[in-house]
């Protein structure tokens, strides 16, 4: 131990002599060396990642190398030193690493984002109802206890708020007394704006006053007049429309084009009158006026439907027209019916007789009751008999029938709730058998008035009470909605399945909407079932609103791959849907715009109709005739431009589900989308944005469509070479007679009738002489794509012209002129009201000389040169407009009118109210911003609603070189066309002038310098 010490110091140095025996070194060292690589071999062992290197492993060949070269040099390596593996910038020479100092991502969003799916529509988890789903399906199975009405009337008249009645009424889910449900409003913006923006339908079980129960296909409607498309839609599927009133507003402008619109379209019209209770609470009416109010009221609308009918009703191809008969409503009648939906109270004069005789049993009879209650019918109390004269010394307006015992019980009940009584109410309450719980007593006003009402009314069985009497079942309803809907003929197998609702027949499936799912990643189609049955799982055939037997391009097979009920907030699943009904269809959207027709794949029947059907029988339903257009446009961009396919993916859904939306593509390459309004666009754009694009886009200001049209007869003959000079066509144009655009335009005049029938109408309307009338080739406008509404004629003469030749190449002139008819030479809008004459055609003999190719561009190059010298002008739409404002600031209505190019056309107080109900027409071009600057100048005190009206030519010349607009001033209104034509085509990328060479032969131009008064018009 002793010389043990001495060799180290006492720090633990070793001091001792030099080791000189090199063969114990080495062996020492080796053994060290063994050592650690065994630690080290047991270390690799010990993690998993790490692997024993081999011979052909190159990682483990890169380690040996880097460990020998280490122990080569004679240094001692540590364990931590040692590398194992290659670096990232040997592995990667040309990469650039980053080194982050801090954490870029918030610490609240998580690194794995969770997968949330975007629901953009209010949903109900299929609520329990008052029936069961086997009972509603059984009721469906049978067309004769099933009814279809739509509810339509003005913005806030109560629609969506009956409809809450009745889901109240056939849910067992209940809300409070105050709160508005708005149960067909599914959208999240439809709630926050709390208007109807999408018709949306209900199927319910809905017993009557006697108690059978039918099955309603109801269809809640907008009342914005810039949804007016969506109307159409419900209507296109519906029997009947109930029309719904304000008490306090009567009718406005919405309710009279609602009616119109129902007319034409031959449904039946039953009425209810909504909050009368207004006339109680806000007007404070005595009973006898409130009766003359609602009377009022009945009036205007029989006014309105004396005049709505045309002279002759939409008839189908082939078929004459028939004579309908005026339609009327009255309380008599039993199709108009008095409702407070907010109170939740629906009487009409039989439901308020019954319980007049549940009261009495056996001493009253109901109807002969109910006839009593309306008109100039008293009753005196003295002699207990009803009379057609009031009684001498009494008071008219307290005798009347109805508001004795209609109006004052109301008025009476009223009052004992509002007059915060309890006392007094709950004696009243319990001579009309109505017990309450002593917690109801202490309730606010409005909640204990809508369960006082809704106690001592029941539930709405008057109105459906009235739309079953007064709706025709889908039986009765077929024969005239397949004659309205159908174009193929009226007296083959498919119409006789359809007319006679046959659930054997060939399947037929009017379909009139798509609907987008929750999500908005796909979209259901919803339509009527005509005639067969539809399955789930079962191919069908889809024809589109362009499919026609000659072109076959818009039609596949589908394969339906389910089937539902429609309930706005949720769905009930069938496996199968009869004539009649209503149904939901997934699997077949692919293929559909707007609206489509779809039937069997084989197009075959065994039922009533007999034998095979084949190809020739299949024709497609009607598409959706509005009665508004889209004139109202902005152009749209994406903000980051490489989001461009998604936003026109987008476009396309929007396209599918606006019925009333169109969208273009300039030539200068900008998107344009088209809609009826502000609003209408508004909500385009914002569910472009969040729920069909997810993108957001850049707007341009918001511009009107324009019309070109003539005012004058062409100056000279204007003619045109084909290119290869062997064909000429000689043209005129001249204005088209006053009315005949819009009858073409509203389906008065339908360009698919019998050549004899458009004669006898344009010689009996128009006075159309008997050449004129027989020479008519085609119209156009019938079609979306044909540009605006003018007429063809041939006006040559057969010692001039080869008919045999003129013939062959008919098609093509039609084609040429419906070229020009879609951009007119002015500014690229569609021509309106102009009637071109074909007076003389030089053709060739030889069919490869005139061909499509040559006589096309030249019928469209000939049209446009007899335009230009006719006098061309710009046409703007023009809007009606209607204001309800207070009378104190009817004069600063008038101002603001006028600033805008507007005048009044009706100025009158509304009875019985304070207000006044002014009607004007105004350009569209200078209605952005009316309605913000009219509350503006009254102050909140008015308000107004535009729809589109009529066109109107604009003044001024715009060809006139002479004006010159100045930037950012207004131009004269003599100057407005000028200035409407040059922006117009500076946005679509033209030049600022017409081009002349562009639509005038060589030769027409040399014809024109020769000819002095034509050169004048011509320079101008």
């Amino acid at each position: 131990m002793d010389d043990d010490t001495q060799l180290y110091d006492e720090f633990g140095n070793y001091i001792g002599p030099s080791l000189e025996d090199e063969e114990g070194d080495l062996s020492s060292s080796s053994d060290e060396s063994d050592e650690d690589d065994q630690w080290l071999d047991n270390v690799r062992a010990a993690r998993p990642g790490d692997r024993t290197p081999e011979s052909g492993d190159e990682r483990g060949h890169d380690v040996d190398m880097m460990d020998a070269a280490a122990v080569g040099e004679g240094a001692i390596v540590q364990f931590e030193d040692k590398k194992f593996f290659r670096t990232a910038d040997e592995v990667y020479p040309d990469a650039e690493t980053l080194v982050e100092d801090e954490d870029a991502q918030p610490l609240t969003e998580p690194i794995v984002s969770k997968v949330e799916t975007r629901r953009f529509a209010l949903a109900d988890d299929s609520p329990a109802c008052t029936y069961t789903k086997e009972f509603m399906l059984g009721l469906a199975q049978h067309p004769a206890l099933v009814r279809s009405v739509a509810l339509v009337g003005a913005l806030h008249h109560g629609k969506t708020a009956l409809v809450d009645l009745l889901v109240q009424q056939t849910h067992e889910k209940r809300w409070g007394a105050t709160q508005s449900v708005r149960y067909t409003d599914t959208r999240k913006d439809e709630q926050q704006r709390r208007i109807s923006l999408k018709a949306q339908p209900m199927s319910l079980v809905l017993p009557d006053l006697r108690s059978k129960s039918h099955l309603m296909q109801v269809y809640d409607t907008p009342g914005h007049v810039d949804f007016s498309d969506e109307v159409t839609a419900a209507l296109h599927l519906c029997d009947s429309a109930v029309v719904v009133v304000d008490a306090v507003e009567g009718v406005m402008l919405q309710t009279e084009r609602l009616l119109r619109h129902a007319v034409e379209q031959g449904l039946e019209i039953c009425v209810c009158i909504n909050k009368v209770d207004r006339l109680i609470l806000e007007l404070k009416m005595p009973p006898a006026e409130a009766y003359y109010k609602l009377r009022h009221t009945l009036n205007q609308i029989n006014e309105v439907l004396s005049t709505a009918l045309p002279p002759l009703a939409p008839s189908s191809a082939g078929s004459p027209p028939t004579e309908r008969k005026p339609l009327r409503v009255s309380p008599l009648l039993g199709n108009v019916c008095f409702a407070s939906a907010s109170m939740g109270w629906v009487f009409s004069l039989e439901s308020f007789a019954q319980m007049y005789a549940e009261r009495h049993p056996g001493a009253l009879d109901p109807q002969a009751l109910a006839a009593r209650l309306w008109g100039d019918v008293f009753y005196s109390a003295e002699t207990r008999r009803f009379t057609r004269k009031a009684a001498r010394g009494a008071d008219p307006g307290e005798q009347r029938s109805f508001v004795q015992f209609i109006l004052q019980p109301i008025y009476k009940l009223y009052a004992q709730v509002v007059g915060e009584d309890a006392d007094s109410l709950e004696r009243t309450l319990q001579t009309l058998g109505i017990r309450l719980a002593p917690s109801d007593y202490q309730l606010d006003v409005i909640p204990l008035l809508r369960l006082v009402c809704s106690r001592f009314f029941g539930t709405a069985r008057a109105l459906t009470h009235m739309v079953v009497q007064k709706t025709p079942s889908p039986i009765r309803a077929a024969p005239l909605k397949a004659a309205h809907l159908w174009s193929g003929p009226q007296h083959g197998p498919v119409a006789e399945a359809m007319a006679a609702c046959d659930p054997t027949g060939p399947l037929m499936i009017c379909v009139a909407k798509c609907y987008a799912r929750d999500d908005c990643s796909a979209f259901d189609a919803f339509g009527r079932v005509m005639s067969g049955r539809v399955r789930v799982g079962q191919q069908v055939r889809v024809l589109g609103e362009a499919y026609s037997q000659e072109d076959e391009e818009d039609m596949s097979v589908q394969k339906v791959s389910a089937l539902w009920v429609y309930q706005s907030r949720y769905r009930v699943a069938v496996d199968q849907a009869g004539p009649g009904t209503w149904v939901l269809l997934e699997g077949v959207d692919d293929k559909i715009s707007k609206t489509a027709t779809i039937t069997d794949v084989a197009v075959a029947g065994t039922g009533t109709v007999g034998a095979k059907l084949g190809r020739e029988h299949l024709h497609i339903f009607r598409p959706l005739h509005f009665n508004s257009q889209s004139v109202v446009k902005v152009a749209i961009e994406p903000l980051n431009p490489s989001e461009l396919p998604k936003m026109l993916a987008g476009l396309r859904k929007l396209n599918k589900t606006f019925p009333l939306c169109t969208t273009k593509t300039e030539e200068s390459g900008e998107q344009v989308l088209m809609g009826t309004g502000e609003l209408y666009l508004d909500t385009m754009l914002h569910d472009l944005r969040e729920m069909f694009g997810n993108v957001e886009v850049k707007v341009a200001d918001p511009v009107v469509s324009f019309c070109e049209t003539v005012a004058e007869t062409s100056s000279v003959k204007c003619f045109a070479h084909t290119t290869n000079q062997r064909n000429k066509l000689t043209m005129i144009a001249e204005p088209l007679d006053r009315g005949l655009a819009a009858d073409l335009e509203m389906g008065v005049l339908c360009a698919d009738w019998p050549k004899k029938q458009v004669e006898s109408f344009l010689q009996t309307k128009y006075n159309w002489d008997l050449l004129d009338s027989k020479s008519v080739w085609c119209f156009t406008g019938a079609h979306s794509n044909s540009g605006g509404p003018n007429v063809l004629l041939d006006s040559t003469l057969s010692s001039e012209t080869d008919k045999v030749l003129l013939y062959d190449i008919k098609e093509n002139v039609v084609q040429g002129l419906q070229w020009a008819a879609r951009e007119g030479p002015l500014c690229e809008e569609p021509i309106r009201g102009c009637k071109f004459k074909l007076l003389h055609a030089e053709i060739s003999e030889e069919r490869v000389y005139r061909g499509g190719g040559q006589i096309i561009p030249t019928a469209r190059r000939v049209a446009y040169s007899s335009f230009l010298l006719s006098t061309p002008r710009l046409m703007e739409p023009v809007c009606k407009v209607e204001i309800l404002v207070v009378g104190d600031c009817v004069s600063r209505v008038y101002t603001a009118l006028s600033k805008r190019r507007g005048h009044v056309t009706h100025d009158a107080p509304m009875p019985g109210t304070p207000l006044y109900t002014i009607s004007a027409l105004l350009p569209i071009i200078e209605s952005f911003g009316f309605e913000t600057e009219l509350r503006c100048v009254t102050q909140g005190q008015a308000f107004c609603q535009s729809v589109f009206d009529h066109w109107q030519v604009v003044p001024g010349d715009p060809l006139d070189k002479t004006i010159e607009l100045k930037l950012l001033e207004p131009a004269p209104v003599g100057d407005l066309a000028r200035e409407f034509m040059v922006k117009t085509r500076r946005r679509k990328g033209l030049g600022v002038d017409v081009a002349v060479d562009r639509f005038f032969d060589e030769k027409m131009m040399l014809f024109l310098s020769e000819e002095s008064e034509a050169t004048d018009i011509f320079q101008v």
